[in-house]
C-alpha cells in the first residue's frame, strides 16, 4: 500500500493546509484570505507574510517590527558541548521550518508517541516569524566552572553588565545562558515557536524567564506610541539603512570569528508607575520626556521628525529641553556619538493590590505593565552601557520607572542553509 493509502499525517503547515482546503473554503480561508494557491492546488502563505530565515544576519534585528513577541531565557542543564551544539542545531532546524510555514519537525504518523509540533500553529499563516537566538555568559563560565570548554572564547564585549543607580533587578527574571525571541504579527504564532524550541531543549535546557510583548497596530506607518502615551522611536537609526546598521550594530572585525555579523541584544524589563504616571500634568510629562505628547514634536518645535536642538533656550535663557529631559540625556550628541537600535515592546502583566497608606498614588493598586526594553548594538560598553549610565543617575522619568529584570546575550551571525546558528564557536573550540 502507498504511503498515501496508509494516511500519512501531514509534515507542513501549507501541507495541513492544503489536506482542509474544502473547509477553509466553507469558512472563507482560515488564513483570513492571506493564502494565495500554488499550481497544484495547496495553500501558500504569501511571500509578504514569510520572513527570511537563513542569511549572514539571524531575523529579528533589523527585521521591520512586528506587533508581538515573546522572549525566553534558558539556563543550560547539558553536561557536555557536544549536546549543546545539538540542541542550537535543532533549535535552528526547527525555527527556519516555523518560519518558512512549516511545523517545527516533521509530523509522524504514530498516535502513541509525543507529537512532532503541539499544533496550535497549523492553521495559521507565519504572520512574519522571526526567531533570534543568543548566547549568555553562563554559556562560557557559570559559578566559576568553564563547563564546555568555551571560557577561553568568550568574547571581551560580553562582559557583566554593572548595577545602573535605582536597578531592582529580580534574579529569577534575569540572566540566563541562552536566550530566544520570536517575533511575529500573531501572538499564538511567537509563543508557538518558542513553546517549541523549549520542548525539543528537555534534558538539554529549560526556562529560566520569559516576557510577552506588544506594540500597538500601526502597521510601520508611524513611529508607535508605549503605554505612557508618547511616540517611541523617533530618533531610532534606521534598520533600512545597511551603512548605519554596520557601524551601530554588526560586529565586525573587531569582534571574534564567530561572531562576526551578530550583535549584542541588551534587554530590560522596566516597570512603569502607570497609576503615578497618569497623575501627572501634560506639560510635566512633556518636560520629562522632552517631547510634545500628542505630535511628537521636540519641545520647541512643530512636527516629530524635526531636529532635536538641544542649544535652544526660552527667553529667560533656560534650556527649552531640560537638562534632565529623557531625550536629551539619550541623545547620541551627549553620549559621544553613541548610539543603539531600539527594538521594544511593551507589556503588561495585570495589575498587583497594595496596601500601602503613601505615597497617594499607590493606594489599592498598581500596573504591572511597562516596557520591555529592547536594544542591539556593536558593542554594548560602548552602547547602551554608555547611555544608560547618565540616564540612571539624572534622567527625571526615573521617578516613573524601575528596571526589574533583563540580561545581556551575544546573537552571533546567521546561518547558511543546512548550518546552525553559533556553529563557528563550537567549530572552533
Amino acid at each position: 500500500m502507498s504511503a498515501e493509502g496508509k494516511g500519512t499525517a501531514p509534515s507542513t503547515r501549507r501541507g495541513f493546509l492544503a489536506g482542509t482546503a474544502g473547509l477553509m473554503a466553507v469558512a472563507g480561508s482560515g488564513l483570513g484570505g492571506s493564502a494565495i494557491a500554488s499550481s497544484n492546488g495547496s495553500q501558500r502563505p504569501a511571500k509578504r507574510e514569510i520572513e527570511p530565515f537563513w542569511g549572514d544576519h539571524q531575523g529579528g534585528i533589523v527585521t521591520p517590527m512586528q506587533r508581538h513577541s515573546y522572549f525566553a531565557a534558558f539556563d543550560l542543564t547539558a553536561g557536555k558541548r557536544e549536546e549543546v551544539a545539538t540542541l542550537l542545531r535543532q533549535w535552528t532546524a526547527a525555527a527556519a521550518r516555523m518560519a518558512d510555514a512549516n511545523t517545527a519537525e516533521p509530523l509522524g504518523q504514530d498516535p502513541a508517541v509525543p507529537a512532532a509540533d503541539t499544533g496550535e500553529a497549523l492553521d495559521l499563516s507565519p504572520a512574519r516569524l522571526t526567531v533570534t537566538i543568543g548566547f549568555g555568559a553562563g554559556l562560557f563560565v557559570k559559578d566559576g566552572q568553564d563547563r564546555y570548554g568555551l571560557g577561553a572564547r568568550r568574547p571581551e564585549a560580553l562582559v557583566d553588565l554593572p548595577r545602573f543607580t535605582g536597578d531592582q533587578l529580580v534574579e529569577a527574571h534575569s540572566g540566563g545562558d541562552l536566550s530566544v525571541q520570536a517575533c511575529a504579527d500573531d501572538p499564538q504564532i511567537a509563543f508557538h515557536a518558542v513553546r517549541q524550541l523549549a520542548r525539543l531543549a528537555y534534558g538539554a535546557a529549560q526556562i529560566r524567564w520569559a516576557q510577552t510583548g506588544f506594540l500597538p497596530n500601526f502597521a510601520g506607518k508611524e513611529t508607535p506610541r508605549n503605554l505612557m502615551g508618547f511616540k517611541d522611536g523617533t530618533n531610532n537609526p534606521s534598520a533600512a539603512d545597511p551603512q548605519a546598521m554596520k557601524e551601530v550594530v554588526w560586529v565586525g572585525e573587531e569582534g571574534p570569528d564567530w561572531m562576526r555579523g551578530g550583535s549584542y541584544v541588551v534587554v530590560r524589563r522596566i516597570r512603569i508607575a502607570l497609576e503615578h504616571w497618569d497623575r501627572m500634568k501634560v506639560d510635566f510629562q512633556e518636560q520629562t520626556v522632552g517631547r510634545r505628547k500628542y505630535s511628537g514634536a521636540p519641545l520647541g518645535a512643530k512636527a516629530e521628525f524635526d531636529p532635536v536642538d538641544l542649544d535652544k533656550t526660552d527667553a529667560e535663557g533656560n534650556p527649552v529641553i531640560a537638562e534632565n529631559a529623557h531625550i536629551r540625556l539619550a541623545a547620541a550628541a551627549q553620549n559621544g556619538g553613541a548610539r543603539l537600535l531600539r527594538r521594544g515592546y511593551s507589556y503588561n502583566d495585570g495589575v498587583n493590590f497594595t496596601t500601602e497608606r503613601w505615597p497617594p498614588w499607590r493606594q489599592g493598586l498598581e500596573y504591572d505593565a511597562g516596557l520591555f526594553f529592547v536594544c542591539y548594538q556593536r558593542d554594548p560598553r560602548t552602547g547602551f552601557i554608555k547611555v544608560f549610565d547618565r540616564m540612571a543617575k539624572f534622567d527625571t522619568m526615573n521617578q516613573f520607572v524601575t528596571h526589574v529584570g533583563g540580561g545581556l546575550f551575544a546573537c552571533p551571525g546567521g546561518a547558511a542553509e543546512g548550518r546552525f546558528i553559533g556553529e563557528r564557536l563550537f567549530d572552533s573550540a
